[in-house]
C-alpha cells in the first residue's frame, strides 16, 4: 500500500508535465521523476484508464507512442489548476489547524507552509489564524509522539489501553499500520497481537505507549485491509446495536462493519453491529434525521429518542415555532 501512496503524487505530477513536454523520450521521462522506465510504463498505464465520468473513449487519457517518446493528450481538465471555493479553502484550513492541534502527528513545518499557501491563494479573503478549531486536549502528546516514532522506525509498540465496555486496561503488543484523526481525536491502526487481528485504538483511550525492539511486521494483505476498513474496527466486548435503516441510509451498512444485514424488500436494511460506545451510536442515529433508527437495545432506543426530542425542543424555541 505504501507504493500506491508514493505513487499518487507522482501521477497527478505526471500529468501536466507531460501535457507541456510532448514527444519526449521514456528514459528522459523516468529520470526527470527518479524512476525506472518499466515503473513509468506501469504508471502510464494507469493514467490510460483515467478520465472524465463516462469514461468512454472521449473520457479518458490518451497515451501516445512514438518509437521510445510519449505524449499525453485528452486531458486538458486535469491540466487546468486547481480553484477552491471559499468553503473548500475554509474546510482545508481548519483540517490543517486541527492537524497542527495534535503534537507529534504531523510535521509542523510542513502544514505551516500549507496553510501560508492557503492564505496567500485565498488573496486575504480570510487568514488561518482567524479560523477557530477544537481539538482534543485531553491526549498526552507523548503518546502521539511515541506511536509516531513507532511508525517512522517500523516498531512493534507496546500498549497499555484502557477498554471502556469492560472498564479495564489491557496489555497487547501492535504493530502500527497507519495514524489519523477524526473530530480532532487521534486514532492508530494496527495489527494487534492479542486478537490476531487489525484494531483502531483512540490514542485518547492509551494509557502508556512504550517502543518495543521488534520490527513491526504487518504482511501485504493485512496492511491493504487496514487502509481499505473505514474508522471503526469492532471487538468482541464492543455492544451490538440492531439499526432499521431506510434506503437513503443503508450506506451505513457499506461504511461500517456489520455482523448481520437483513434486506427489507423496499430497499431499506436492518442492520447488527458492535458500537464502540453509546455517544457513537446517539451520534450517527442523530446525524441519519429520521432516516434510520436504534430498534435494539430498548434503553439505547429510548436515550435516542430522548436526545432527538431535546434537539427538536431547542430548535422550535430558538425558531420561535410551535
Amino acid at each position: 500500500m505504501s507504493g500506491a501512496i508514493d505513487a499518487l503524487p507522482r501521477l497527478l505530477a505526471l500529468v501536466p508535465w507531460l501535457l507541456s513536454h510532448p514527444e519526449t523520450p521514456v528514459a528522459d521521462v523516468a529520470k526527470e521523476f527518479g524512476i525506472t522506465e518499466q515503473q513509468l510504463r506501469s504508471d502510464l498505464e494507469l493514467i490510460w484508464m483515467c478520465g472524465l465520468p463516462g469514461y468512454g473513449p472521449g473520457d479518458l487519457m490518451d497515451v501516445v507512442w512514438h518509437e521510445d517518446r510519449v505524449s499525453l493528450s485528452n486531458a486538458d481538465t486535469i491540466a487546468k489548476p486547481l480553484r477552491l471555493t471559499s468553503d473548500e479553502a475554509l474546510a482545508l484550513v481548519a483540517a490543517l489547524r486541527a492537524l497542527l492541534g495534535v503534537p507529534g502527528l504531523v510535521e509542523t513545518a510542513a502544514v505551516e507552509a500549507a496553510l501560508a499557501k492557503l492564505e496567500a491563494a485565498a488573496g486575504g479573503a480570510f487568514s488561518g489564524d482567524e479560523v477557530a478549531v477544537a481539538v482534543d486536549a485531553v491526549t498526552d502528546p507523548e503518546v502521539v509522539a511515541t506511536v509516531a516514532d513507532a511508525l517512522s522506525q517500523h516498531r512493534r509498540v507496546h500498549l497499555r489501553y484502557w477498554v471502556p465496555a469492560r472498564d479495564e486496561a489491557t496489555e497487547r503488543d501492535v504493530d502500527p499500520i497507519r495514524m489519523f484523526t477524526s473530530d480532532g481525536i487521534p486514532y492508530f491502526v494496527g495489527w494487534c497481537h492479542l486478537v490476531g487481528d487489525v484494531r483502531t485504538f483512540r490514542l485518547d483511550r492509551a494509557l502508556k505507549v512504550t517502543v518495543l525492539a521488534d520490527a513491526a511486521e504487518v504482511p501485504a494483505e493485512v496492511r491493504q485491509r487496514a487502509f481499505d476498513m473505514g474508522l471503526f474496527t469492532p471487538d468482541e466486548a464492543d455492544r451490538l446495536v440492531t439499526l432499521d435503516l431506510d434506503p437513503s441510509a443503508r450506506w451505513v451498512a457499506d461504511y461500517h462493519p456489520c455482523e448481520e444485514i437483513t434486506e427489507r424488500g423496499d430497499g431499506g436494511v436492518v442492520v447488527r453491529l458492535r458500537a464502540r460506545d453509546e455517544p457513537w451510536v446517539r451520534r450517527l442515529a442523530l446525524g441519519l434525521a429520521g432516516r434510520g433508527r436504534v430498534i435494539d437495545p430498548p434503553a439505547l432506543a429510548a436515550d435516542v429518542r430522548r436526545a432527538a426530542e431535546e434537539a427538536l425542543s431547542a430548535y422550535r424555541i430558538i425558531s420561535g415555532s410551535d
